[in-house]
């Protein structure tokens, strides 16, 4: 007697695109969709919604902006060039989406990572061509530590927007006219305090006028839960990403541990 076996449409697709990038296997849930147009370097239109929404951001990466009809906001260097990578990677094509945490922004777009018929991992494939940097958050983490990778790869070799200095890596002492931007920081930590629910790492001898990053509440639990201990980073160089906002000096809010990267141990 013959055993006959019957596989789903949807099993047979998530064996076969995930054979190059095998990122998926840890989430959840899963979406297939035809990418009808991109709106820039990290987010597409769906030819059809998903629920409520018919964008999805790229989760976890950040691509150069484009204007996008804000009458007063400047197009970021090779913002052109990030939207044709992205483009050539995804219009038209049938994509299998991805969730690795929170599935939906405040925008009503959802949050994925992106693979190709062929197994493409679209995030990765940005990074890896210097097209995009890693902008990671506190409730979607997933494949962090990969993306870092692609994205130190392509530093390395100044691809895409690693050779400008837009993008550059910006030293703790040096940050003038760079608030209200996304950074990437280094600099050495001359200090940590605790004071309260919230972990200081100071980077010059005057906290009020200093770079600052700031781990406050629930991070500092997330912090511990990872064994990333802010406490044990006095004297280490490292490297953070995120918001630069003013508050006593310029300062970084860090909310989860990826986004500090120790650089000496």
């Amino acid at each position: 007697m013959r055993t006959i076996i019957i596989f789903s449409w949807a099993a047979i697709f998530f064996a076969l695109v995930l054979v190059p990038d095998c990122r998926a296997k840890e989430s959840a849930a899963r979406e297939t969709a035809v990418v009808r147009s991109v709106v820039d370097g990290d987010t597409v239109v769906m030819a059809s919604p998903i629920g409520r929404a018919h964008e999805i951001r790229l989760v976890g990466i950040q691509a150069p902006k484009l204007p996008l009809g804000r009458p007063h906001f400047k197009k970021w260097p090779l913002a052109d060039q990030a939207k044709a990578a992205l483009e050539a990677l995804s219009l038209g094509k049938k994509i299998l989406l991805s969730f690795g945490g929170r599935r939906m922004d405040r925008h009503g777009r959802l949050l994925a990572h992106l693979y190709t018929e062929s197994g493409v991992w679209i995030q990765g494939k940005l990074l890896t061509q210097g097209m995009a940097r890693v902008y990671s958050f506190a409730d979607n983490r997933a494949e962090i530590s990969e993306m870092l990778a692609r994205e130190k790869s392509a530093r390395d070799n100044r691809l895409g927007i690693w050779s400008h200095p837009f993008y550059q890596i910006r030293k703790s002492d040096d940050l003038s006219g760079r608030i209200n931007g996304f950074q990437l920081v280094e600099g050495r930590v001359l200090d940590v305090a605790k004071v309260r629910k919230k972990i200081f790492l100071n980077f010059g001898a005057n906290w009020r006028t200093d770079f600052t990053i700031t781990i406050a509440g629930r991070a500092v639990r997330l912090f511990g839960v990872d064994t990333l201990d802010p406490m044990t980073l006095k004297g280490k160089r490292i490297r953070v990403r995120g918001w630069l906002k003013s508050y006593n000096g310029p300062m970084i809010n860090a909310t989860h541990p990826e986004q500090i990267e120790v650089l000496e141990k």
